[in-house]
């Protein structure tokens, strides 16, 4: 029941949220998840493939719900992330792969911080 209950707050609100963002948010619910019970089930989205972990800063990760080939702008000074088109980004000069690898993907994360 728990999963189910974070899964669903995940993939309703549409955005980039820490584990912490989201225990607060499915526990404001109804239910009483732990910590533990939050990164498990995230780790388990992340292995199927429904959700992207995207590590914006050394200490500061977020799961995304959009699997759609897309890209990033951070805003470093509010931490809010933002969603490009993959169509938006393009990519040249790749360094070669090292033998016995298959390339998985790329991810761009812009950083953005005001001009002012």
């Amino acid at each position: 029941h728990q999963r189910i209950e974070i899964a669903q707050v995940l993939f309703d609100c549409h955005e980039h949220l820490s584990a912490e963002q989201l225990l607060v948010r499915v526990n404001a619910r109804f239910a009483q998840s732990s910590k533990a019970t939050i990164y498990n089930t995230l780790k388990l989205l992340v292995e199927h493939g429904m959700v992207r972990e995207l590590f914006v800063e050394r200490d500061k990760v977020v799961y995304d719900p959009n699997m759609t080939p897309h890209h990033h702008f951070y805003d470093v000074d509010s931490g809010k992330l933002t969603d490009i088109p993959a169509e938006g980004v393009e990519i040249r000069g790749l360094p070669p792969l090292p033998q016995g690898v298959l390339s998985a993907g790329v991810d761009v994360i812009v950083r953005i911080r005001s001009a002012a």
